[in-house]
């Protein structure tokens, strides 16, 4: 049975097989009775070459208006790497403050006998994503190019907060990661920031990982995590790792987060655009549809999240449409 209340959706379906996969996600959707009012915004690196439109304040302004922005994917080859990127992706992170990024993860690491599920909260607005830096003498022997990560206690502390509070309704342990033997400043103020947010969670048992050392965990023992907090730069390679060892990256799912809830959160799978096979019916669209089920939990409709993760879970076969088809099937049944 449909929810009473519709849902307004921004869509991006963006460049490459974004917007295939994003069909099936809506689908899927819609299959699960969750009643929804969609709008298609047109950007991504073919908009921007055919006008130059990346993210204008006025199309901000428009997606600031919706209850959640389902995307696909971004990026084709003709653009430089870093201007959709930042230009549109980063841009709502920032100015939506989707100051967390929430990436699950279940599977059995190659070679492993035990089955893992944890979650990784990154931070999602600081670090070197923020753009701090510059370059000097470009071009010559002499260039000189700085990149800095700026990380406030504001930022550290409510992705710490919100991970305890996730941890406290999983397995309650909770797992910083970071680099603080060498990233002395920054890390000195996650540990303590960490420590602090602790201190208000008693009952949740925590840990401590430098970054090298939970890429070989991911590998070797991923069950060893519940949820894991981290920063900006260290979570996205972390969740990148996470997917190869959980099903692979066409599964990877990921919400962006605006807790607070003083704008829309945003919804995409972790893969890219793969320009190489659009237009195949060869594209997964399983990491699409699962961010859709993150974006369903986000606005009270754990119920028919549930339901869609659960028929994710079985096996699937087919094209990119078929494959869609058999889980909305499955959702509505």
């Amino acid at each position: 049975m449909a929810t009473t209340t519709a849902h307004r959706i921004a869509v991006i379906g963006g460049d490459g097989i974004g917007p295939e996969v994003t069909a099936e996600a809506l689908k899927v959707v819609r299959a699960a009775g969750v009643g929804i009012e969609t709008v298609d915004f047109d950007l991504g690196g073919a908009r921007y070459l055919r006008d130059g439109e990346i993210l204008s304040d006025d199309t901000l302004n428009q997606l600031r208006a919706f209850d959640a922005i389902l995307l696909g994917a971004v990026g084709i080859p003709e653009v430089a790497p870093g201007v959709i990127e930042r230009g549109l992706l980063l841009k709502l992170r920032f100015e939506l403050d989707l100051y967390v990024n929430q990436r699950p993860f279940i599977g059995t690491a190659p070679g492993g006998t035990k089955q893992h599920d944890f979650v990784v909260i990154r931070e999602n607005t600081e670090g070197p994503y923020v753009g701090e830096g510059g370059v000097l003498r470009k071009g010559t022997p002499n260039e000189v190019a700085t990149q800095g990560s700026v990380n406030t206690r504001m930022g550290a502390e409510r992705a710490c907060r919100y991970a305890f509070e996730m941890a406290m309704g999983r397995r309650k342990h909770l797992t910083l990661v970071h680099k603080t033997n060498v990233l002395t400043f920054a890390g000195d103020l996650w540990q303590r920031a960490f420590n602090a947010v602790a201190a208000d969670y008693p009952s949740v048992a925590t840990a401590y990982n430098h970054v090298d050392a939970a890429c070989i965990y991911f590998v070797q023992d991923p069950h060893r995590y519940d949820v894991i907090v981290t920063d900006n730069l260290f979570g996205d390679i972390l969740t990148d790792l996470g997917g190869a060892v959980s099903g692979g990256i066409g599964i990877a799912s990921s919400a962006n987060l605006n807790p607070a809830r003083t704008g829309p959160s945003m919804f995409e799978p972790v893969h890219g655009s793969a320009p190489d096979i659009v237009g195949t019916a060869t594209a997964n669209p399983i990491a699409a549809i699962l961010s859709a089920a993150l974006m369903l939990d986000f606005l009270d409709e754990g119920v028919a999240a549930d339901r869609i993760r659960a028929a994710c879970a079985e096996p699937v076969s087919g094209s990119t449409s078929e494959i869609g088809s058999q889980i909305a099937s499955r959702v509505a049944g």
